[in-house]
C-alpha cells in the first residue's frame, strides 16, 4: 500500500489520521464493549497495533507533506484581521460579517455570523432605539485572543464600534454581549479606513489585578476622540466590561478641533511597556505623514507616560508612512553588524514605510528598542530637568494641545529623575519629540511596489525577514551587512496585497500569509525540493544548506551529523563538495591506472562509511590517502568511450559516492587521443601534436602523431614541445598577388634535411583542386611558377597554400599566407583607379575601361602609351540633389558622378546656372561627389546646369539644370494645438520643395517645428511652448530655406493650454489587456495623437486610441508580461503632452476553473468558476460564447461567472471542430478584453421534439387559433386607450428624463468649475473675516446704522482736552459693570421701561457683550442668572415652548452673542470650508444662467419667487481681459452674452482678483470696461447712446448689444479722479444711476403687466393662458438646481449637525445646562428640543446660513440671499418637531425640500441625543476655554466706545436706576449708587462735547 493511496492529500491524510486516533484510543482502552478499529472481525488486539501502526505512518507523511504543501482558507468577505491562539495553534480570521475558527493546517473548525447589521451612521445602540437603520456590513476592527480566560475579544464597525466576548474553543458561542452601556463601552471605530490596534495588559486596583486590552485607534468623524484607551474585561464595582476605565483627557484629539489623523499599525509590550506604532498628518492642512512610536508604562493608570518618538526611515525621512512592523529579535550575525560586541540583549522594531512622494516606493528600515528607549528618556528628561532643550536646541513638544505658553517648566533633578519615568500629576504630559531629534534609521532595503506586511524569524544564528507586498508577493530577504532578497514565498495569491496579518505557526517553520479573501500556509524554506547541492547552495536560503553525507538539501536541524566539519554546508556560503584537481591531472586513452582525487571540503569519512568511484559503468572503490585525498581505479582503455569527432580528448564524469547512495561529488576526467590533434590545425599537422597540451610526439617518417614514448628516439622524432624541430615552408614572397595574373611564388623550408630528394606540391582551395609541383631554388629556398587566380567578391582576400610530400600524400606544416586583390572591386572610374594605393600597381586601361592591374594593361596594349600615365577622361555628371534653389542662394547642393577628381584640390571651380558655387571640401568624396554651397542668383528666378572644372582644365557639364526660384508658403493647418507640442502641421504653398529636407528650419514664432516631411508640401511637428501663459494672438509660422531665405506665414497657429484630464474609468486591468478605458477631460479635439503607454521596470507596451470627441478618449488597455513580477505605471501620451493615470493597476488574469456541468440546453444557467474576476472587469465588458454564438454574462462575481444559455443552437467555430469524431462539442469560450480562455467543452442538447410532432397539429394549433382571435378582439378595443396611455407615459418619462440628465449636467459641470476653488481652499484661501470685522457684522450690523455705525467705526468726538478724563471715567465705569449686583439693577431696569423697545435691547446686548469681552466668564454667570429668570417665568406664567424665540429681552440677545463668540473658532475649523463652498456653489450656478439686473431673478435658483419666467436665449463667451497697467498677461473669463456691462465688470473682477478678499477689490463703479474690436477703442456701459428703445422702455445694454464675441480681449482700466473729473464722474454716475432707476429701464424681461396695448389685442385667449400656464413649467428648473447643489447643502448639514465629530464645548456645556434646568422644572422632551433649537440652530447658525457676509469678505447679491433663504427655512423646519403637512397649495420653496426634511430632523434628533451622550464640559474646562478666548481677541475690539454707548443708557435711564439701586441692600452696602454718581459727574457734560 503506497503513501499516495493512504494520504492522499494532506487534507485526506489528516482525516485519515483523525479517524485513526480515535480508533486507536478507543481499541486500546475501549469505552464500548463493541469497539472496533479497522478490521471488525479481526482480533482486537491485532488491529490496535495496526490502527496504531497506520497512525504514526499517517502522521509522519503528513508531516512531511505539510511541510511542503501549501495550505489555504478562502473566505467569501475580505479578511480584516487575523490572531493565533499561542497555546493550541488555532487561526482566527476577522473577516467582514463573519469570524472564522480554523486549525492550525486551516480546516474550519467554526464560524460565526457578526454581520450584516440593521444600523445608521448616526445611530447610538441599542439599534432597537434608531431610526432610519438598514443592513450594514460588520467590518472586523479588532481581534484578541484573551487565554487567561479562553475567550476571543472581537470588536466590529457597528454599533459605534461596540465589542463582544467569544470562546476560544467555538466562536459560534458569544460569551458576553451587550450594547446597552453607553458610550464609555464603543471600543473600535465605524469608518472602514480607521484602524485599530490593541494588546494584552493588567490592570492593579486595590490589590486585585485585573485583565485588561489597550487600544490604540484613529479618528474617526463620529467616534469618541480617544487616542488610547484602557479597557477591562470583567464588571468590577461600576466599572463594566468594555468600560474605558483610564480617563485622561491628554491622550485625544482636541474637542475642539481634529487636529492629528493617526493610522495605528502596531500594538506591543516590552519591560514593562506598552509601545504603539502610528503614522498621522501634522494637522488638517497639512497630509504629510510622520511615524511616530508612543510609550506608556504598563502600571501607569494616568497615561502620564505616554511620550510619541518620531521615526525616519530612510535619507531626508523619505519613507514617511508605516504600513506594518513586527518586533523580534535579532541573530548573532544581524547584532554583530548592529553592535560591535555582537551580543544583542535587546529586541528591534523591523518597520517597512513607504513615501508621500512615490506610493510605489517602500523601504524596511530598523529600530534597536534600546536606542527607542534612550531616547525616549532623552525626551522626557529634557522636558523634566532641561527646559524642554537638548544641546540648547528645543526637543520637547505636547502633541493635543492648542497650548502656546511654556510647559516644561519642572526642575527636577537628574539623579531623582528614575523615580518618575512614569510621569506624575504635576508633570507635564503627553509629551513628544521635535523633528529634528526624531530617531533617525537608515533603509536597510528598499523596493519598488508597496510593501505591506512584515514578519521576523531567526535561524542558526541568521535573520530572515519576509516582506508581503500589495502584488501578493511575500518576499525573503536574509538580513546581513548587505540585506538582499533571495526567493518568493511559494503560493499563488493573485496579485492581491498582503495584509498586515503576516505570522508563524507555533514552530516557526511555516508562514500565514494573508490576502484579502485568502489565508495560505506556506513552509518558511523549500530545501527538500532541491535534489543536488548546486541547487541547494543556488537558493541562497540561510535556512538551507546541503547534509554531505546523506546527500539532501535540509536545515542544519535535519542533518544528523551536521556538527562534523563540512557535515552541512550551508546555502549562503554558495559552497559544495567539489573535487579540485586529480593526479595525473588527464591519461591517454590507451592507458589505465590509479587516480589521486584531491577534495578540500571533503566530509570526515568515518570507518563505517564506504567510498565509491564510478565512472560510467565502470565502479571501483575509493580509499582516502590522507586528508581530503581519495585513490580511486581508472577503467582500462577498452571502457572509455570513444574520442569526437571534433576533439582530441574525451571528458568522462569521476562521480565519488558514500554508502552506495549518496553522491560526493564529481568531475570530469579528459582521456586524450594524440592521433586526433592532428585534426585540429591539417595545415600544420606536426607543430599541432607537439604544442597540445597532453604532451605528444611526432614522428616525421610516418606523418603520425602519438603518445610520448621516452623508448622512441632518433632524429625523426619530435618531442612534445619541440615545435622548432618541426619540418614546414614559410615566408612567401611576393605577399601580395593580382587576381587573373600568373606571378611566381618563391618561399622558404626548414628542418627538412630529412626529406632531401622529395619533390612537393603545392596547392589550395582557390587553385580548383589543381597542385603544382614545387622547383627547389637556391638552400632553403623554393619556389613555383604561380596561378592565374579569379576572385570577384570582394576587393581582397586572404589564400593559404598547403604544401604535401608527393610520394606519401601527407601535407607538410605550412604557414604560407598570401592576399589575393582585384583592382577592379570597387574601382569603377578613372579617378578612383588612380586613387588606389600604389602597392597595388593598378592603373585605368583606356581600351577595356576599366582599372586592372598593370601588367593586364600592358601585355593588351602594344605599342600605346604607358597606362600610368593615362590621363582621366572629362568628369560626367550624372544627378544633382536637390535640383531647385531659393534666389538668395545659401544651401548646399551635391553634384553625382564619375571623374570628379582624385583629391578634393583637384576641384577648381564649380558654377550652378551661371553662378559661383563654393565647393565644400570637407564633403568630398573621390571621383563621385562633390558637395558646393550656391550664390544668389540676383532677385530673377533662372535656371541652367551645373559645370565642374578639374585639375587639368578637364570640364564636366550636367544635362540636368538647376532652377533658381523662390519658395511662398501659404497655409497652415491645423492653425492650433496644445502648448506641450507634437502636433503635427502641413505648410501648403508654392514651390516648397525648394532645396532639401536639411535646408529647411520651421519655427512657430520661438517654437521650433521638427520637420518630418518634406516635398510639395512641409510637415513638421511642433515643439513645446515653454512660457507659462500662453499668447492670445496666432504666431507666425517661419520657414527658412538655408542661411539667406526666411519666408513667413503670418498668424498662422496658436499654442493653446493642455487638455485637462478629469478622471479615467475603469482604474484597472488584467494583464492580458484589451479592456476599455475612458480618459474624460476637455481639449482633447486639439490631439492628433493618443497614446496609452504602460511602462515596467524593463518593458514598455503602447496601445494607440480607438475613439476620441473633445472630451472623451478611449482606449484599450496595452497586454504586458505577466510572468515579469514588476510594478507598471501607466500614462497617456497625448501628442507631446504626458499625463500619468493614477490609480491605474495591472492585476493577474483570473484563473478559471474545470467546468463541472457538461451538458446545456436553452434554458439552463452556466456557471463557470475560479477567481480574481472582479479585479478588473464587470459584466457588462465579460464576452462568453458557446461554440460560435455568444452568451449573455448575466452576473460577474469574483469567483464565479453567471452565463445566459446561447440564444440560437449554436455550431462549431472552427473547420477542425466540425471534422471532430464528436461534433457536439463546443468550445465554451470566455474572453475579458484581449485575453481569451477556453474553460470547457459543452454539449448543446435540444429538448425531443418527437412527441410535439404528434401534440402541435391535434390540440396546440385549435388551442392558439381561438386565443389569437380573443386576442386580437379584445386588443382592436383596448388598442386605442393604450396608445393614449403610452403617449402620456411616455412624455413623462421624458420629462423625467430630462430633469435627471439635467440635474446630472450640471452637478457634473459644476464639480468640475468648482475645482479651481476646491483648489483655491486647499490652499487656505477662504476669506474668513478677522475676529472684529467678525464681531462687529453679527453684533452691529444690522442696527440702524449699519456698517456706519459708532461700534463699526470706532470714531468718538471727544476733544483731546476732555479725553484722559473721559477714559478714566469710562475704565471706572467698566469696574462698575464688573459688580454683578449693578449690572442686574441696570438690566432690569431698562427693561422695565416702556420705551426700551426690541431694537434697543438688542443694541444694548451687542454693546455689553464687548464692554465685558474681557471677562466672559462673569459674562456667562450674567448669562446664566438671568435665563435661570427667564426660565422661571416661562415655566410658570408662560407657555415654555416659546422661551428663546425671539430676542424679546436683553438675556436672549446675550445668548446669541455668546453662541457666536464660541463658535466662532469652530465656524473657522470645521463649519466655515462647507458654508464658503455651498455659498460659491449657489454663486457659481445662478451665474452659469442669466440673471435680470432689474428685477433680480435668475434663471438657475432655489426660489420661486426669483424664477425667471422665460426663456432667454444666451451663450457663454470667454473673454481675454487684459487688466491696464498690469502686465501683458490676459485672464480668461467667461460671462454670458445677455449679461449686462455692470454685471460683466463684477464677473472680470471675480476672476482678475480672485486671490483677493471682496473689500480689497476694486468696485464696479471705480473700473471702465474697453472694447477694441478694430483701430479704436469702445467704452462698454450700462446705457449709453445706443441703448435700444423698444416703445417707451429702454434696455440695459448686454454684450450682445455691442455684438462682443467669443475671445475678445477686453481691456479693464481703473479710473482715477482729480477732484473736478471725480464730481464731473459724479454727475455721470448719478445720471446712470437715475436712468438705470427709471421706471421704463429693463434688462431681459419686461414686466407682464405692462406689455405693449396692440400686442396684447392682437393676442387671443389661447395665447393668455398659455402665457400663463408656461410659467409654471420653469420650476424644474429649481429641482434642477436643488439636484445640483444637493451634495453641498447636505456637507454643509453634516458639518454642523455631525455629534460624531467635533461638537465646540459651549454647545455641550449650554445643552447640558437646559437638560439640568429642563429635569429640575420636569419639562417634556419636545419643549427641551425646542429650547436647543431656539438656542443654537435658529439663533446661530440660521443668521450665519442666511448671511455668509458676516463670516466671510465676500459680497452676497440679492439672488443669492434669495437661494439661501429657501435653504435656511429648510434648516429651520428640519429643528421643528411639528410634523408638516404638505399638499398641492404648499409654497414651492418648502415643496422642494420636502423628501429630505425627515432625514435632517433625523440628523437634528440624534446630532442632540450625541450630545447628551458625550462626556460632559465642566465649569472649569469651559471658563478655560473662555478665558482663552477673552486673552486671544479682547485688545482687538473697541471696548471702550462700547462703555461710552453704554453710558448713554445708564445716562438716559439715570433716575430709574438710582432707584432701583437704592433699593437693593447689597448695592447699598456697596455704595453703587455714590460710584454711578461719582461716574455721571465726572461724565456729566459729555453731551455738550458730543
Amino acid at each position: 500500500m503506497s503513501a499516495d493511496s493512504l494520504c492522499p492529500s494532506h487534507h485526506a491524510s489528516s482525516a485519515i489520521c483523525e479517524q485513526c486516533v480515535k480508533r486507536k484510543t478507543d481499541t486500546l482502552f475501549p469505552t464500548r464493549p463493541d469497539s472496533v478499529c479497522l478490521l471488525q472481525q479481526a482480533d482486537k488486539e491485532m488491529a490496535s497495533w495496526v490502527s496504531l501502526l497506520l497512525f504514526l505512518f499517517c502522521k509522519s507523511v503528513a508531516r512531511a507533506q505539510e511541510s511542503n504543501n501549501i495550505l489555504e482558507y478562502t473566505s467569501e468577505t475580505p479578511i480584516n484581521n487575523v490572531v493565533q491562539d499561542p497555546q493550541t495553534g488555532r487561526i482566527y480570521l476577522g473577516a467582514v460579517n463573519t469570524i472564522f475558527q480554523l486549525g492550525a493546517s486551516l480546516k474550519l473548525q467554526a464560524r460565526a455570523e457578526t454581520g450584516p447589521q440593521e444600523d445608521a451612521r448616526t445611530c447610538t445602540p441599542p439599534a432597537s432605539a434608531c431610526q432610519d437603520t438598514k443592513p450594514m456590513p460588520n467590518l472586523n476592527k479588532l481581534l484578541l485572543v484573551h487565554p487567561s480566560n479562553g475567550t476571543l475579544i472581537v470588536c466590529g464597525s457597528r454599533y459605534r464600534g461596540i465589542c463582544s466576548l467569544r470562546n476560544l474553543t467555538n466562536v459560534e458561542e458569544q460569551v458576553y454581549y451587550r450594547d446597552s452601556n453607553g458610550e464609555r463601552t464603543y471600543v473600535a471605530s465605524i469608518e472602514d479606513n480607521v484602524n485599530v490596534v490593541g494588546v494584552m495588559s493588567t490592570y492593579i486596583r486595590e490589590g486585585h489585578t485585573f485583565s485588561v486590552f489597550l487600544v490604540g485607534k484613529g479618528y474617526g468623524s463620529l467616534d469618541s476622540t480617544k487616542l488610547i484607551s484602557t479597557r477591562i474585561l470583567q464588571d468590577f464595582r461600576e466599572w463594566v466590561v468594555f468600560e474605558s476605565i483610564i480617563e485622561a483627557s491628554t491622550v485625544q484629539t482636541t474637542p475642539f478641533v481634529p487636529k492629528y489623523l493617526h493610522d495605528f499599525r502596531l500594538a506591543f509590550k516590552e519591560d514593562g511597556f506598552v509601545y504603539f506604532l502610528f503614522s498621522r498628518t501634522l494637522d488638517g492642512t497639512d497630509n504629510k505623514n510622520l511615524t511616530f512610536v508612543s510609550r506608556l508604562c504598563e502600571d501607569d493608570h494616568h497615561y502620564y507616560s505616554h511620550t510619541e518618538l518620531q521615526l525616519n526611515c530612510g535619507q531626508n525621512n523619505r519613507y514617511n508612512k508605516v504600513q506594518a512592523a513586527y518586533v523580534a529579535s535579532p541573530g548573532t550575525e544581524l547584532a554583530r553588524v548592529m553592535t560591535d560586541s555582537g551580543k544583542y540583549e535587546n529586541k528591534v522594531l523591523f518597520m517597512v514605510a513607504s513615501s508621500d512622494e512615490d506610493d510605489n516606493d517602500s523601504a524596511l528600515c530598523m529600530y534597536p528598542l534600546n536606542l527607542i528607549n534612550e531616547r525616549l528618556v532623552d525626551i522626557i528628561s529634557a522636558c523634566y530637568s532641561d527646559s524642554g532643550k537638548i544641546g540648547g536646541f528645543p526637543a520637547v513638544d505636547i502633541p493635543y494641545s492648542s497650548k502656546t505658553d511654556e510647559f516644561c517648566t519642572s526642575r527636577i533633578a537628574k539623579d531623582t529623575l528614575e523615580q518618575f519615568k512614569c510621569g506624575a500629576d504635576f508633570l507635564p504630559s503627553p509629551l513628544a519629540s521635535k523633528p529634528k531629534f526624531a530617531l533617525q534609521a537608515d533603509t536597510v532595503l528598499t523596493r519598488q511596489g508597496l510593501l505591506t506586511a512584515v514578519a521576523v524569524a531567526v535561524e542558526n544564528e541568521h535573520t530572515i525577514a519576509f516582506l508581503g507586498n500589495n502584488q501578493g508577493e511575500v518576499l525573503k530577504v536574509h538580513l546581513t551587512a548587505e540585506a538582499h532578497v533571495y526567493s518568493k514565498a511559494p503560493g499563488d495569491t493573485m496579485g492581491e496585497k498582503v495584509n498586515k496579518n503576516l505570522f508563524f505557526d507555533l514552530s516557526q517553520s511555516h508562514l500565514y500569509i494573508t490576502t484579502e479573501k485568502k489565508i495560505t500556509k506556506v513552509p518558511v524554506q523549500t530545501c527538500l525540493q532541491m535534489k543536488d547541492c548546486q541547487s541547494c547552495v543556488e537558493l541562497k536560503d540561510p535556512y538551507c544548506g546541503w547534509c554531505v553525507l546523506e546527500g539532501r538539501c535540509t536545515r542544519r536541524s535535519e542533518c544528523r551529523r551536521a556538527e562534523e566539519k563540512n557535515g552541512w554546508l550551508w546555502s549562503p556560503k554558495q559552497e559544495c563538495v567539489k573535487i579540485r584537481s586529480f593526479t595525473p591531472p588527464n591519461l591517454s586513452c590507451k592507458k589505465t591506472q590509479k587516480v589521486l582525487i584531491h577534495i578540500p571540503s571533503l566530509p570526515f569519512i568515518g570507518s563505517s562509511d564506504r567510498l565509491m568511484c564510478i565512472i560510467k559503468s565502470f565502479q571501483s572503490e575509493g580509499t582516502m590517502s590522507g586528508s581530503g585525498q581519495v585513490s580511486c581505479d581508472l577503467p582500462s582503455p577498452s571502457l572509455i568511450p570513444q574520442t569526437p569527432e571534433n576533439q582530441d580528448f574525451v571528458a568522462v564524469m569521476v562521480m565519488i559516492f558514500v554508502n552506495e547512495t549518496v553522491e560526493l561529488a564529481a568531475r570530469e576526467f579528459n582521456f586524450y587521443n594524440c592521433a586526433a590533434t592532428v585534426k585540429k590545425s591539417e595545415n600544420t599537422p606536426c607543430m599541432a601534436c607537439v604544442t597540445s597540451p597532453w604532451g605528444c610526439q611526432w614522428n616525421t617518417n610516418d606523418h603520425t602523431c602519438s603518445d610520448m614514448d621516452s623508448s622512441m628516439t632518433g632524429p625523426n622524432i619530435i618531442k612534445h614541445r619541440e615545435g622548432a624541430r618541426c619540418p614546414q615552408f614559410e615566408n612567401p614572397d611576393p605577399g601580395l598577388i593580382p587576381v587573373g595574373y600568373k606571378i611566381p611564388i618563391s618561399f622558404e623550408g626548414i628542418n627538412l634535411d630529412l626529406y632531401e630528394g622529395r619533390v612537393f606540391t603545392i596547392g589550395t582551395e582557390l587553385m580548383r583542386n589543381v597542385e603544382e609541383e614545387v622547383n627547389i631554388g637556391e638552400v632553403q629556398f623554393y619556389t613555383f611558377s604561380g596561378f592565374s587566380f579569379s576572385y570577384d567578391k570582394s576587393p581582397e582576400t586572404n589564400v593559404l597554400f598547403y604544401v604535401k610530400d608527393k610520394e606519401s600524400g601527407k601535407k607538410m606544416d605550412s604557414t604560407l599566407n598570401v592576399t589575393l586583390y582585384n583592382c577592379s572591386m570597387g574601382r569603377e572610374d578613372c579617378s578612383l583607379c588612380k586613387n588606389a594605393d600604389p602597392k597595388y600597381k593598378c592603373v585605368w586601361c583606356a581600351k577595356q575601361k576599366a582599372c586592372v592591374y598593370e601588367m593586364l594593361c600592358k601585355s593588351n596594349q602594344q605599342g600605346f602609351d604607358d597606362p600610368s600615365n593615362t590621363e582621366c577622361p572629362d568628369p560626367q555628371i550624372t544627378d544633382i540633389i536637390p535640383r531647385f534653389g531659393p534666389l538668395r542662394g545659401g544651401i548646399s547642393i551635391t553634384i553625382r558622378g564619375s571623374n570628379l577628381g582624385i583629391r578634393k584640390e583637384d576641384i577648381k571651380r564649380i558654377t550652378v546656372a551661371g553662378q559661383p558655387c563654393i565647393h565644400q571640401e570637407e564633403k568630398y568624396s573621390v571621383s563621385t561627389s562633390v558637395v558646393c554651397e550656391i550664390g544668389s542668383s540676383g532677385t530673377k528666378a533662372k535656371w541652367g546646369q551645373v559645370e565642374v572644372e578639374v585639375n587639368g582644365g578637364k570640364k564636366g557639364i550636367s544635362s540636368l539644370v538647376f532652377t533658381y526660384r523662390d519658395p511662398i508658403p501659404q497655409t497652415v493647418t491645423p492653425s492650433r494645438g496644445p502648448k506641450a507640442g507634437g502636433t503635427l502641421i502641413t505648410i501648403s504653398g508654392q514651390f516648397l520643395d525648394t532645396g532639401s529636407k536639411d535646408d529647411v528650419h520651421v519655427t512657430i514664432g520661438t517654437v521650433d517645428c521638427t520637420v518630418e516631411h518634406f516635398g510639395v508640401r512641409i510637415t513638421c511637428r511642433t515643439g513645446e511652448y515653454r512660457t507659462d501663459k500662453v499668447p492670445s494672438d496666432l504666431l507666425p509660422v517661419t520657414v527658412t530655406y538655408g542661411k539667406s531665405t526666411v519666408t513667413t506665414v503670418p498668424s498662422a497657429f496658436r499654442f493653446l493650454e493642455n487638455p485637462i484630464v478629469l478622471d479615467h474609468q475603469p482604474k484597472g486591468s488584467f494583464v492580458c489587456g484589451g479592456r476599455n478605458i475612458m480618459v474624460t477631460g476637455s481639449g482633447f479635439d486639439l490631439i492628433q495623437t493618443a497614446v496609452m503607454m504602460v511602462q515596467g521596470d524593463n518593458m514598455k507596451a503602447y496601445e494607440d486610441y480607438h475613439e476620441k470627441n473633445d472630451t472623451v478618449i478611449q482606449f484599450r488597455s496595452p497586454t504586458v508580461n505577466e510572468s515579469l513580477n514588476q510594478h507598471f505605471r501607466t500614462y497617456i501620451h497625448l501628442d507631446n503632452w504626458v499625463k500619468e493615470l493614477k490609480p491605474f493597476d495591472y492585476h493577474q488574469n483570473p484563473v478559471f476553473d474545470k467546468l463541472t456541468k457538461n451538458v446545456i440546453n436553452e434554458a439552463s444557467i452556466i456557471i463557470v468558476t475560479g477567481r480574481g474576476f472582479s479585479k478588473a472587469m464587470t459584466a457588462k465588458e465579460a464576452q462568453a460564447f458557446v461554440g460560435d454564438v455568444p452568451c449573455l454574462v448575466n452576473t460577474l462575481q469574483d469567483d464565479k461567472l453567471f452565463l445566459d444559455p446561447p440564444s440560437t443552437p449554436p455550431r462549431a467555430r472552427s473547420r477542425r471542430q466540425r471534422r471532430d469524431t464528436r461534433p457536439e462539442l463546443l468550445d465554451l469560450m470566455i474572453k475579458f478584453g484581449k485575453g481569451e480562455w477556453l474553460v470547457g467543452l459543452v454539449q448543446y442538447e435540444k429538448k425531443n421534439d418527437l412527441s410535439l410532432y404528434i401534440i402541435i397539429p391535434a390540440v396546440v394549433v385549435p388551442m392558439l387559433l381561438i386565443i389569437a382571435i380573443s386576442v386580437y378582439c379584445y386588443r382592436r378595443k383596448s388598442q386605442q386607450a393604450e396608445r393614449e396611455y403610452e403617449k402620456v407615459k411616455h412624455q413623462l418619462e421624458n420629462l423625467e428624463e430630462s430633469v435627471r440628465d439635467r440635474c446630472k449636467k450640471e452637478f457634473t459641470d459644476l464639480m468640475i468649475e468648482m475645482e479651481d476653488h476646491t483648489n483655491d481652499l486647499s490652499e487656505g484661501r477662504i476669506p474668513f473675516l478677522d475676529y472684529k470685522t467678525y464681531t462687529d457684522r453679527v453684533f452691529f450690523l444690522p442696527s440702524k446704522d449699519g456698517a456706519n455705525d459708532v461700534m463699526i467705526t470706532g470714531k468718538l468726538d471727544i476733544p483731546e482736552a476732555r479725553r484722559a478724563t473721559v477714559t478714566q471715567a469710562l475704565n471706572q465705569f467698566s469696574n462698575l459693570l464688573n459688580s454683578k449686583t449693578f449690572l442686574i439693577n441696570f438690566i432690569r431696569t431698562l427693561e422695565r421701561s416702556h420705551d426700551f423697545n426690541a431694537r434697543a435691547k438688542v443694541y444694548f446686548a451687542s454693546l455689553l457683550t464687548v464692554a465685558l469681552h474681557g471677562k466672559l466668564e462673569y459674562y456667562t454667570d450674567i448669562m446664566r442668572t438671568l435665563l435661570l429668570e427667564l426660565m422661571e417665568e416661562y415655566v410658570h406664567s408662560k407657555n415654555p415652548k416659546l422661551m428663546l424665540r425671539r430676542s424679546e429681552t436683553v438675556v436672549e440677545r446675550m445668548l446669541c452673542n455668546w453662541m457666536s463668540i464660541c463658535l466662532y473658532q469652530f465656524l473657522k475649523d470645521s463649519a466655515g470650508e462647507p458654508l464658503y463652498k455651498l455659498f460659491r456653489a449657489i454663486k457659481h450656478q445662478i451665474e452659469k444662467g442669466p440673471v435680470d439686473a432689474r428685477v433680480k431673478k435668475a434663471k438657475y435658483t432655489l426660489n420661486d419667487t426669483g424664477l425667471l419666467g422665460d426663456d432667454v436665449e444666451y451663450s457663454v463667451l470667454t473673454l481675454q481681459v487684459l487688466v491696464h497697467g498690469e502686465g501683458p498677461d490676459v485672464t480668461p473669463v467667461k460671462v454670458l452674452n445677455c449679461d449686462t456691462i455692470s454685471q460683466v465688470k463684477e464677473k472680470i473682477i471675480e476672476q482678475v482678483y480672485r486671490n483677493l478678499p471682496y473689500s480689497q477689490r476694486p468696485k464696479v463703479e471705480s473700473v471702465t470696461l474697453e472694447w477694441r474690436p478694430g483701430s479704436t477703442g469702445q467704452i462698454l456701459s450700462d446705457l449709453d447712446l445706443t441703448s435700444q428703445k423698444e416703445g417707451r422702455w429702454k434696455r440695459i445694454n448686454t454684450l450682445a448689444h455691442y455684438n462682443v464675441r467669443d475671445n475678445a480681449t477686453l481691456v479693464l482700466s481703473r479710473v482715477f479722479h482729480t477732484q473736478q473729473n471725480y464730481d464731473q464722474n459724479q454727475e455721470n454716475h448719478e445720471e446712470r444711476n437715475a436712468l438705470l432707476d427709471d421706471d421704463k429701464v429693463f434688462h431681459l424681461v419686461r414686466p407682464a403687466d405692462e406689455l405693449d396695448e396692440i400686442k396684447s389685442k392682437r393676442g387671443s385667449i389661447k395665447d393668455k393662458s398659455m402665457t400663463k400656464a408656461i410659467t409654471e413649467i420653469y420650476l424644474t428648473r429649481l429641482l434642477s438646481v436643488k439636484g445640483t447643489l444637493q451634495q453641498f447643502v447636505d456637507d454643509f448639514f453634516r458639518s454642523v449637525l455631525c455629534s460624531g465629530a467635533v461638537v465646540p464645548p459651549a454647545v455641550k456645556y449650554f445643552f447640558d445646562f437646559l437638560d439640568e434646568q429642563a429635569q429640575k422644572h420636569s419639562v417634556d422632551d419636545e419643549t427641551i428640543h425646542i429650547w436647543k433649537t431656539n438656542s443654537l440652530p435658529l439663533r446661530f447658525w440660521v443668521n450665519i446660513l442666511k448671511n455668509p457676509h458676516f463670516t466671510f469678505d465676500v459680497h452676497v447679491s440679492e439672488v443669492v440671499d434669495a437661494s439661501l433663504s429657501v435653504i435656511a427655512q429648510t434648516f429651520m423646519d428640519a429643528c421643528t418637531k411639528s410634523e408638516h403637512k404638505l399638499s398641492r397649495d404648499s409654497p414651492s420653496n418648502k415643496l422642494l425640500y420636502a423628501k429630505e426634511i425627515s432625514t435632517y430632523k433625523k440628523m437634528v434628533d440624534d446630532y442632540y441625543k450625541g450630545i447628551r451622550q458625550m462626556v460632559p464640559v465642566s465649569d472649569q474646562d469651559m471658563n478655560t476655554h473662555l478665558a482663552e478666548v477673552s486673552r486671544s481677541h479682547t485688545d482687538k475690539l473697541n471696548t471702550q466706545v462700547a462703555l461710552h454707548q453704554l453710558y448713554q443708557y445708564a445716562s438716559k435711564y439715570y433716575d430709574g436706576i438710582i432707584a432701583s439701586l437704592d433699593e437693593d441692600p447689597a448695592a447699598q452696602s456697596k455704595q453703587l449708587t455714590l460710584r454711578l454718581q461719582q461716574i455721571a459727574a465726572a461724565l456729566e457734560n459729555k453731551v455738550t462735547d458730543l
